[in-house]
């Protein structure tokens, strides 16, 4: 609260103004669904409520009250109880939040039981947020979890009918969000679906540059409402990737950056995107401008969750930025410069102590969330790479760290990547081209598994509706282009489901049947299992078990007035 200037106030007050009036415009630029028009009579949580980043006894939770005039200062009440009937109550406070957070409220509770489900709701404005449910992480022994992993939700290309499917989903421990939360593109970009043009229209109409051109960018996402629903009945674990602040980007810049256009300091752009992101997101952050979001979690004995940074923390420069070239060769100077780092050498070395106490401590596996595909990509035999924005871009800071768990002797790792807006499932290996060095069949030379789960809306790398010809052509030549990868699908949209327990990970590509509207189709694509101690991907048996779950929270279609 302390050192806010007259000329902060005035700034504070046009960039509420502003959001205001993105709300009233996003309203009327999509459809009934997904409008992100304030709710009922009293649009007050217009924005739904969520949590994230659980611990054992702790959560955040989450919420924005839209004000009635940019220069109130609102008290927000909370409640969190065992029921969904919010009959028993663990727990109460308030919160006071003003234009200064984009009147964004998060809370981090304290002194929860591990392993709960809980449900909690906010109150101000005489209104009542809808419920929502949150689980704290357990501890101890743990013989089984349940998590769906997702990235690239564009909203003007398509609707968020993956989101709908996981919040249906009541046996779900967590949610991890990849990146891609948002887009940061103008409106008339050719990144925008056809089919649905003028119903979800991007709010601001420019690229988003400022403070002010990302909150209300975040606030219209937030008024999606699959997107409510996911968050609503789930906690949300969350890593940025490019978009959050623009494509391409890395420590120092961005592809899509161009201060010569009048877009201004990339530092100051960056610090703008961390912020808002800090305000709108349920993650626990240590500072309204904080940058640091790589971070670990334990899942009881069973597993620990380990979150990167690969876009904004240490990243060097990029070879060269997706589009400028189709292939990079392997042997290229800059992608085989060992003084290069994706990840900053400091982050590098916290990740290889985090694998290390995992592995030390007796936890079955180790599952890693990051952004950008670890498995090589190469249409020549690992002569060339296709992409140098991924690991393949930055081959010292992936051989160390398969050098790293080799040396180590750790195992059972398990990573989950976004980005790519595509379906893949692969070994992870030094060079699966190498004579003798890889074996799919006995998982010889496998340093762990990757599954990378297919976008939200975002399309795929083919683009929309490839002729069945290439499809057919592509699935017949991958086994023979790249063996360590087990399976991959160019074009649907979805999510991935990860089954954890103590013999093995089962991961299910869940595929939406459409995004041009909202729809309640969804297909299993492929299932495959990574069987702990053996390494290496498998075909699966088909769709795990659901488990049994909490009840989820109550249906609330609008805010109700307080009691």
């Amino acid at each position: 609260m302390h050192g806010f200037s007259r000329r902060d106030l005035i700034a504070a007050l046009a960039a509420a103004s502003a959001t205001g009036m993105a709300l009233s415009r996003a309203a009327l630029a999509t459809d009934d669904g997904a409008r992100g028009r304030p709710r009922g009579n009293h649009p007050v949580f217009a924005h739904g409520v969520a949590s994230g980043d659980p611990l054992q006894e702790r959560v955040i939770l989450w919420t924005r009250v839209t004000p009635a005039r940019p220069g109130d200062e609102l008290e927000v009440r909370w409640r969190v109880a065992r029921d969904p009937q919010m009959r028993r109550e663990v727990c109460k406070g308030s919160f006071r939040t003003d234009i200064r957070r984009d009147f964004t409220v998060k809370v981090d509770v304290e002194g929860l039981e591990p392993g709960r489900t809980y449900y909690y709701r906010f109150e101000s404005r005489g209104a009542r947020s809808p419920v929502g449910r949150t689980r704290t992480l357990p501890q101890g022994r743990l013989d089984a979890a349940r998590l769906a992993f997702v990235s690239c939700s564009n909203f003007p290309f398509g609707y968020f009918n993956a989101y709908a499917r996981i919040a249906e989903r009541a046996d779900l421990d967590l949610v991890l969000h990849l990146g891609d939360y948002i887009y940061e593109y103008e409106r008339d970009n050719p990144y925008r679906n056809p089919r649905i043009l003028g119903q979800r229209d991007s709010v601001p109409e420019n690229e988003i540059v400022t403070l002010t051109d990302y909150r209300q960018r975040h606030a219209q996402y937030k008024g999606d409402p699959d997107l409510q629903e996911a968050h609503r009945q789930h906690p949300f674990i969350c890593v940025w990737d490019d978009h959050e602040s623009a494509n391409d980007a890395w420590r120092d810049g961005a592809e899509n950056h161009d201060p010569e256009s009048g877009e201004g300091e990339w530092s100051v752009r960056r610090r703008a995107a961390i912020r808002a992101y800090n305000e709108w997101m349920p993650i626990r952050s240590q500072g309204p401008a904080d940058g640091r979001i790589y971070r670990s979690f334990r899942l009881g004995n069973l597993a620990d969750l380990i979150m990167l940074d690969t876009r904004l923390h240490g990243r060097d420069l990029q070879a060269a930025f997706k589009g400028q070239t189709q292939e990079i060769a392997a042997d290229d100077p800059t992608i085989t410069d060992a003084n290069r780092t994706l990840l900053g050498f400091d982050q590098e070395a916290w990740l290889y102590g985090r694998l290390s106490a995992s592995q030390q401590r007796g936890a079955t596996w180790r599952l890693v969330g990051q952004q950008v595909m670890m498995a090589q990509l190469s249409q020549t035999f690992g002569a060339s790479y296709l992409n140098p924005d991924q690991w393949d871009g930055y081959r010292p800071s992936r051989a160390r760290l398969y050098a790293h768990l080799r040396d180590n002797h750790i195992d059972n790792v398990v990573v989950m990547t976004g980005d790519i807006h595509s379906s893949w499932g692969h070994d992870l290996v030094d060079d699966p081209w190498a004579p003798g060095a890889y074996d799919p069949a006995t998982g010889r030379g496998v340093r762990g598994v990757e599954f990378v789960t297919p976008a939200v809306s975002s399309p795929g790398p083919l683009g929309e509706n490839p002729p069945a010809a290439q499809l057919a052509q592509l699935n017949a030549l991958f086994p023979r282009l790249a063996p360590h990868t087990r399976y991959v699908d160019f074009v649907r949209r979805g999510y991935v489901l990860l089954d954890i327990d103590r013999e093995r990970v089962q991961g299910e590509f869940w595929h939406v049947d459409t995004i041009d509207q909202r729809s309640g189709g969804q297909a299993l694509g492929q299932s495959l299992v990574d069987v702990a101690g053996q390494n290496g991907l498998r075909p699966g048996p088909g769709v795990s078990p659901a488990r049994s779950a909490p009840d989820p929270a109550p249906s609330s279609a609008e805010d109700r007035p307080a009691t």
